[in-house]
């Protein structure tokens, strides 16, 4: 390789910055569209936790408070519908 030579490859030199500018220049691009949808996923995901955080709060409420008791309210609702079944069988009973 003579003096004569590096002559070809200073036009090739310049000839190859535009190229690598736009191909680095769409990297970024790429880059950008990458992060903004990860962060569009972290934000669900945040959201989602938060949500299921919340739904946990309340099942943990519901368990530890002292004055909810499962059992006492569910014999009441059947002890409800005894008292509803016994008024409409005597209503019936009247017509």
């Amino acid at each position: 390789m003579g003096p004569d030579t590096i002559w070809i490859f200073i036009p090739l030199f310049a000839l190859s910055i535009p190229i690598l500018k736009l191909w680095t220049g769409h990297r970024q691009k790429i880059a950008e569209i990458q992060a903004q949808a990860t962060a569009e996923k972290a934000a669900q995901y945040a959201t989602n936790n938060t949500q299921l955080e919340d739904r946990v709060r309340v099942l943990e409420r519901i368990v530890t408070d002292k004055g909810y008791d499962v059992a006492s309210q569910i014999e009441a609702l059947r002890d409800a519908r005894k008292v509803e079944a016994l008024i409409d069988s005597r209503e019936q009973d009247r017509s």
